[in-house]
């Protein structure tokens, strides 16, 4: 059974980069044809699609992130991570990692998500 495992900062300042990985163990992260994304929901908020990294490298970015996020993994680690430059206190959310198969409507595996704060 795949498992995902978030590791944040816990808080961050503004202007300041966030820097997240995802683990992944159960799964490799090249099985095909998944894709492993990240997701994030501020507070009071809904969940917010990221971006995804595919099981053979491709990254796909939300137009919303796109100008301040870098996705890439580390198949030796069987690892994936997230950078989100120039945080705002608006970028405070519980972030996750999620799997999902190419094309489905929906995710299958969830990481137990991580709180970032971003404050001063």
């Amino acid at each position: 059974q795949v498992q995902l495992q978030e590791s944040g900062p816990g808080l961050v300042k503004p202007s300041q980069t966030l820097s997240l990985t995802c683990t992944v163990s159960g799964d490799s992260i090249t099985t095909e044809y998944y894709g492993w994304n990240l997701i994030r929901q501020p507070p009071g908020k809904g969940l917010e699609w990221m971006g995804v990294i595919t099981y053979d490298g491709r990254i796909y970015y939300s137009p919303s992130f796109k100008s301040r996020t870098s996705i890439s993994s580390d198949t030796s680690k069987n690892q994936y991570s997230l950078q989100l430059t120039s945080v705002t206190p608006e970028d405070t959310a519980v972030y996750y990692c999620a799997r999902a198969l190419l094309g489905a409507p929906s995710f299958d595996s969830w990481g137990q998500g991580t709180q970032v704060t971003v404050s001063s």
